[in-house]
C-alpha cells in the first residue's frame, strides 16, 4: 500500500466505481500501464477485484470489493512499514487540501464557503477520550459514507465526493514536570 498511485486507485474506485486502467489512467493523469501494474497488485492482496470487461469488452474493470474496508494502519515500532504508509497518506491528504485551497473556480469557491477546509482546535483529553472522540467522528460520518456506497444514480443535484481526514497529533508537554509519558498506574 505504500505507494500514492495505489491509495488514489482505491480512491477513485470507491468514489466512481468500477473502471479500467485505461480510464483510471486518463483520470489520474498517469499511464495507462502504470495503473494497470498496480490494479493487478491491489488484487493481489484483494484490495479490488477485477469487475469484468470494460465497455468496449477489450479490457477489464476493476472494482473495490463490497463490503467496504476501513483501512486501518497499525502502529507497530518493529517495522518501518506502518510509519512509511502514514506519512504517505498524511502527505497524499495534506497536498489535497492545497490543490483543493489553490483552485479558484466558482465550484470550489462556493464549497469552500459553505462546508470550509477545515477546522482546527486544540483540546484537553487523555489517550481513551481521544479514542472515544474518534469514534464519534467516525459515526457521525457513517451514515453519509453508507450513501456513498450506494449506486451513484441516486446521487442529488449539487453533490460531490468529499475527501474528510481527521488527524488527531499530540502535542509535546508544555506543562514543567509532565515528561509527556502516560502514567502506567
Amino acid at each position: 500500500m505504500a505507494h500514492p498511485l495505489r491509495l488514489d486507485l482505491l480512491e477513485l474506485l470507491t468514489a466512481a466505481g468500477p473502471a479500467t486502467a485505461a480510464h483510471c489512467g486518463r483520470v489520474l493523469e498517469v499511464s495507462q500501464a502504470s495503473c494497470s501494474f498496480h490494479l493487478r497488485q491491489l488484487a493481489k492482496y484483494g484490495f479490488v477485484e477485477d469487475a469484468g470487461p470494460g465497455r468496449d469488452r477489450r479490457e477489464r474493470a476493476w472494482q473495490v470489493p463490497g463490503p467496504r474496508r476501513e483501512m486501518r494502519i497499525a502502529v507497530d515500532d518493529s517495522s518501518d512499514g506502518g510509519p512509511a504508509l502514514e506519512r504517505i497518506v498524511v502527505e497524499r491528504e495534506a497536498q489535497a487540501i492545497l490543490d483543493h485551497v489553490g483552485r479558484r473556480d466558482a465550484g470550489s469557491v462556493n464549497w469552500r464557503q459553505k462546508a470550509g477546509v477545515m477546522v482546527t482546535a486544540v483540546a484537553l483529553l487523555s489517550a481513551d477520550e481521544a479514542a472515544e472522540l474518534r469514534e464519534q467522528w467516525k459515526a457521525l460520518l457513517a451514515p453519509y459514507v453508507a450513501r456513498t456506497e450506494k449506486d451513484s444514480a441516486d446521487r442529488l443535484p449539487g453533490q460531490r465526493h468529499v475527501r474528510y481526514f481527521m488527524a488527531a497529533t499530540p502535542l509535546p508537554a508544555f506543562e514543567s514536570g509532565d515528561s509527556g509519558h502516560e502514567s502506567e498506574h
